[in-house]
């Protein structure tokens, strides 16, 4: 019962020895409460009652009992950290039980052979205690057996044979009414499909566990590892070290397991390694080393010891004995069958490599090369990478190239079976260190065009496809809304001084809940068959140009497209163009409020200096046609207008080449609809959108309580131009719930991505609306971002605080623009000439750009 109903059971071992039990019964009573403090508790507490359990049996001599006890007890003490006390308890248990009863004790200990680390003997128990549970129709520890042996299969990376053991056991559970270990069934359905690359099925399994865990009040420490796990495939690494934390903390509240608290140190490591915090890591790997130590522990100290390398290799460390530690760990985890002995291979072959020492490295890669074949995706990039060290190390440009293709190519199909736009995007990370010696390779002798294919290679492949389009879930609907009200009225609270705690705490708890329900979808198309072709770009480019900016090695390769040819220019380090770009945007931050006109000089310069940097000798070569700029992620927010040889010019920004040919191809829809949409709170009221609407006449116009995000949303979709004037509020922390206001509360991106099909020229008018968070290889999230894998060809947005009262007349001049069949881009460079010629006006402009090809 105690795995059935958790709290039940306590309360009624409690009152059963109010009574003045006979032993054998105390003995039971005190052993439920001793599960019940070992596993939702305090392990301290745990040992005095089953200790006392384990008296009260030998004083009713009863020899089951007593071995049913030493069982229970030898996992509390391994759970403890006292691993050899553990493990006599079970030597007694096994000694004294019979049949049944030693079938189950042969089953706990198969557990504990599984948290040590010991598969071999833990497959062992599990094989002769099943047979036995069976033949006595024991239908519960059949089921609890085979849950255990699927988990030890996975930890051995037999994933085939962990399906079949969980569909047996989970057939088993639906005959009982064990809801904690059905909830366990789901958490290890959970576990199986992230070892099968299912990362959405993997969360939605773990958030349905958590959910049945917490009907029960049961909390269950493995989860968070789990979830940990999964979180850092997904590219979520701060959310997993965030989590890990948090569940370390509750357990030392509770005084819980020491094994579980070894764990979960250790998934704290490997979240902030990922993270990019070694420092993190080296201090939680070091403390999880010394625990996994002292438990006897070693298949888990193994895994610590190299993360530890890892992190230390992170923070620029480079020796012999590195490369010494980290083979030895590969050797240790090969013998221990573990997965993620060939990660550890590649390790000792880069560090290796760093040091010259060429036939050591090429041992060591060798061995982690092997994992390219098979496995999960990640196991193969693996194998892929270091087969992409040896090539280099070789001297093997082609190698290179073709073990990056591979290795790509793998994490494009991993990637491609999720849907939401945030994990695709995240996910990328992974391959970061493929497309940067892919790029260091085609530098090296590829010439400047391989160069622009490899670097369009793995840039922006967020908007190569649509994310998947939300399922009309209800939950998610209604989460949406909810949100929707409740930012409403904490905006509202602070605008009148009112404290909002509470309604933040309910604004985060939907945001956390809307996040996960997203992340629970699956992708719907196949990786991006349609590469990127040099040629056709350079067709379809005519007499404009577009200027790619790759960085390597901390430096800016500029590469001119145009006239048939790439062309490569070097530019300047990318800190200083990033430190400058920031300059130039407290600058336009400044130039928004009138009386600052002296610092109009300082930005003009800082754009001088900026051109220098991220443009170097292509400007002499950029013609009198237009031009399109492609930064990298950590330049998003560069005012490409405020650049002296670009500022007269007709210029839009694109994520990629790539999403720039499929803006420009992308056909304009029937019927050419307007949307002309105000929200609440503008300075200005959004002035120019009544002006426009005279103008417009059939227009759309929806304003003060009719601009409402579900009829926004229904007269957005596949209209032909749609301008919107509303607050914009850019989430560095969370930019798909970057926001519109409007009169019932945030427009989020989310929203968005319900479209069918997204305006196709959409005009956003107000501060920050094309801010985006750089993520992942070289991926960016956001409002615009968002738009153009929809349908969206052009978006108008501004990347700065902008003053309103100078935007009306910048846009009614940019709509004149479009009246007379100009472009996006064209519009919006001739609107710039025609506004007055202050420092306001201007910053106003330089703000505004023109993205994509409409």
């Amino acid at each position: 019962m105690v795995f059935a109903a958790p709290g039940d059971a306590l309360a009624r071992a409690e009152r059963v020895l109010e009574t003045d039990p006979a032993p054998l019964h105390a003995s039971v009573a005190h052993q439920v409460i001793g599960i019940w403090q070992r596993d939702f508790g305090d392990m301290r507490i745990a040992l005095g009652h089953l200790r006392r359990a384990r008296a009260l049996a030998a004083h009713a001599e009863s020899p089951e009992r007593e071995a049913d006890v030493l069982a229970t007890l030898g996992v509390a003490l391994v759970h403890a950290g006292r691993t050899r006390q553990g493990l006599t308890a079970f030597e007694q248990g096994v000694a004294r039980g019979t049949g049944h009863t030693r079938a189950r004790v042969l089953y706990r200990r198969a557990y504990v052979w599984w948290v040590l680390g010991h598969h071999r003997e833990a497959l062992e128990d599990v094989r002769r205690a099943i047979p036995v549970l069976r033949q006595a129709d024991d239908v519960i520890w059949t089921a609890r057996a085979l849950t255990l042996r699927a988990t030890v299969h996975l930890a051995l990376g037999a994933v085939e044979r962990a399906d079949a053991d969980f569909a047996a056991a989970e057939r088993l559970w639906e005959t009982t009414g064990q809801e904690h270990d059905k909830a366990d069934a789901v958490e290890s359905r959970g576990l199986a499909a992230f070892r099968s690359g299912d990362i959405p099925v993997a969360l939605r399994l773990l958030d349905e566990a958590e959910e049945r865990y917490a009907k029960l009040g049961t909390p269950t420490f493995m989860l968070y590892i789990r979830r940990c796990e999964v979180l850092m495939a997904a590219g979520l690494a701060p959310e997993a070290l965030a989590e890990a934390d948090a569940a370390i903390a509750a357990l030392d509240r509770i005084g819980g397991q020491s094994t579980r608290k070894a764990e979960l140190l250790l998934a704290a490591a490997r979240a902030a390694r990922s993270a990019g915090d070694p420092h993190t890591a080296i201090a939680r790997a070091a403390v999880a080393v010394r625990l996994f130590a002292g438990q006897r522990r070693t298949w888990w100290e193994t895994h610590a010891r190299l993360v530890l390398i890892e992190a230390r290799v992170a923070t620029g460390r480079s020796s012999g004995r590195l490369v010494a530690d980290a083979a030895a760990v590969a050797d240790r985890l090969a013998a221990f069958g573990s997965p993620s002995a060939p990660e550890a291979s590649l390790l000792a072959g880069r560090i290796a490599l760093d040091l010259g020492w060429t036939v050591d490295a090429e041992r060591h890669l060798a061995v982690a090369a092997r994992s390219r074949s098979g496995g999960p995706p990640l196991a193969r990039m693996t194998g892929w990478a270091a087969q992409a060290l040896r090539a280099r190390a070789a001297g093997s440009t082609r190698g290179v190239l073709e073990a990056c293709r591979r290795g790509l190519d793998v994490l494009d199909d991993h990637r491609m079976t999720l849907g939401a736009s945030e994990l695709r995007a995240r996910a990328t990370a992974q391959g970061a260190e493929l497309a940067a010696l892919a790029q260091q390779a085609s530098l090296a002798g590829g010439g400047p065009r391989r160069l622009l294919e490899w670097s369009e290679r793995w840039r922006a492949t967020v908007l190569s496809a649509p994310p998947t389009r939300p399922p009309a879930d209800p939950v998610l609907l209604s989460g949406l809304t909810a949100f929707r009200e409740i930012a409403a009225r904490a905006e509202a609270a602070r605008m009148e001084g009112r404290p909002v705690p509470a309604l933040e705490r309910e604004q985060r708890r939907l945001e956390r809940e809307i996040r996960s329900r997203t992340h629970h979808m699956r992708g719907d198309s196949l990786g991006d068959g349609n590469r990127f072709d040099a040629g056709r770009l350079l067709e379809r480019l005519g007499e404009g140009r577009l200027v790619e900016l790759a960085v390597l090695d901390g430096r800016v390769q500029v590469l001119l497209c145009g006239q048939g040819r790439v062309r490569r220019f070097e530019g300047g380090p990318l800190a200083e163009a990033v430190a400058e770009a920031e300059h130039v945007q407290a600058g336009l931050r400044r130039l928004a409020h009138p009386g600052a006109e002296g610092r109009l000089p300082l930005v003009e310069a800082a754009g001088r200096r900026l051109e220098e940097l991220l443009l170097g000798g292509a400007v002499a070569h950029l013609g009198d046609g237009p031009v399109v700029v492609v930064p990298p992620g950590a330049l998003h927010r560069v005012p490409w207008a405020l650049l002296p040889s670009l500022r007269d010019r007709v210029l839009s920004v694109s994520p990629s080449a790539g999403s720039w040919l499929r803006a420009r191809e992308t056909e304009p829809p029937p019927g050419g609809r307007h949307v002309l949409v105000r929200g609440p709170g503008l300075a200005t009221g959004g002035a120019e959108v009544p002006e426009l609407a005279g103008r417009y006449g059939a227009a759309t116009v929806l304003s003060h309580e009719d601009a409402r995000v579900p009829r926004v949303l229904e007269e957005l979709d596949g209209a032909a131009l749609a301008h919107i004037a509303a607050h914009g509020t850019f989430r560095a922390d969370s930019p798909l719930f970057s926001s519109l206001r409007m009169a019932d509360g945030p427009l989020i991106v989310h929203d968005f991505e319900r479209l069918d099909r997204s305006p196709y020229r959409i005009i956003l008018s107000s501060c920050d609306t094309a801010r985006l968070a750089s993520v992942g290889a070289d991926e960016l999230l956001g409002l615009v971002t968002a738009l153009l894998p929809l349908g969206t060809a052009g978006v108008v947005a501004s990347s700065a605080p902008v003053n309103d009262a100078a935007v009306v007349p910048l846009m009614l001049a940019l709509h004149k623009g479009l009246d007379t069949g100009l472009s996006l881009a064209e519009a919006l460079r001739d609107a710039r000439a025609a506004v007055p010629d202050d420092a306001v006006h201007r910053a106003t402009g330089w703000a505004f750009a023109a993205f994509g090809a409409a």
